[in-house]
């Protein structure tokens, strides 16, 4: 059983909500910037289709967020602010070390930069991940999570 989950005091960025069996929010489970960090951040850096060369991403693992909030799904809804949506299979979130990106090259990333959270993969780690398929599943400018 996942730990109780704390209001978030700030401005909401990302909302959790499906297949979940933690909430503070409803049905859902609702984080500020603060209550993600919480759950304790990790880094790497590598090569993307949106920047010139190399990139810092620090941000919350997936994994860390889906086992907090007592996720049981077999795929993520994740959908921007502009309402564009992909599909990710819950088994990517283990297997690349899927990340919540909250900064770049160690500054928040802003609305207008793909943030609050851009979801990221190591695409250097692995060239299966340097291919459209994990791109279309990194989703910038995140709002929502559904658990299906």
């Amino acid at each position: 059983q996942a730990a109780p989950l704390p209001m978030p005091k700030d401005r909401v960025i990302l909302t959790v909500s499906g297949k979940i069996s933690v909430t503070n929010k409803g049905d859902t489970a609702a984080f500020d910037r603060a209550t993600l960090e919480a759950l304790g951040t990790e880094s790497f850096t590598t090569k993307t289709p949106w920047y010139s060369g190399p990139v810092q991403f620090e941000g919350v693992p997936l994994s860390k967020v889906m086992e907090q909030v007592g996720a049981t799904g077999e795929t993520l809804s994740v959908v921007a602010l502009n309402d564009y949506t992909s599909e990710i299979p819950a088994e990517d979130i283990e297997k690349y070390n899927v990340l919540l990106a909250l900064k770049v090259n160690g500054e928040y990333m802003s609305v207008r930069d793909k943030g609050p959270i851009f979801i990221i993969y190591p695409f250097d780690t692995d060239p299966e991940l340097q291919h459209q398929t994990y791109y279309g599943r990194s989703v910038w400018q995140v709002s929502k999570i559904i658990v299906k």
